[in-house]
């Protein structure tokens, strides 16, 4: 098993940043793919970014050139630097994993309210 952890939700105003923080752990060997979620009242879980493989990442369009995902296999965490942030990013964010074996972990979530 694997136990996602996320922190650094809260409020912002637009424009705004703020940087999401997953904690990993458990049976980390095999993990290949760290990634984060959102899901918006009344809307669907979406993927937000992703990491394959420790080097390649990938954005929905809606926050290419103003979110970041880093890996730090240090730390064993996965990070979400959030800039320039707009209130249509307002949703709970989830810190996603998957290993090599088919297995997919969830985070708890992590509130993310962009107002003015």
């Amino acid at each position: 098993q694997v136990q996602l952890v996320e922190s650094g939700g809260g409020s912002v105003q637009p424009g705004g940043s703020l940087r999401l923080s997953c904690a990993v752990s458990g049976s980390i060997f095999g993990i290949n793919v760290m990634a984060w979620y959102r899901q918006a009242p009344g809307k669907q879980r979406e993927l937000v970014a992703a990491v394959i493989s420790g080097r390649r990442s990938n954005y929905a369009d809606s926050v290419k050139g103003r979110f970041t995902i880093s890996r730090d296999n240090a730390k064993d965490t996965v990070n979400l630097q959030m800039n320039s942030l707009k209130p249509d990013d307002t949703a709970v964010y989830y810190c996603n994993a998957e290993n090599n074996f088919g297995g997919v972990f969830w985070g708890k979530g992590t509130l993310v309210t962009v107002s003015s």
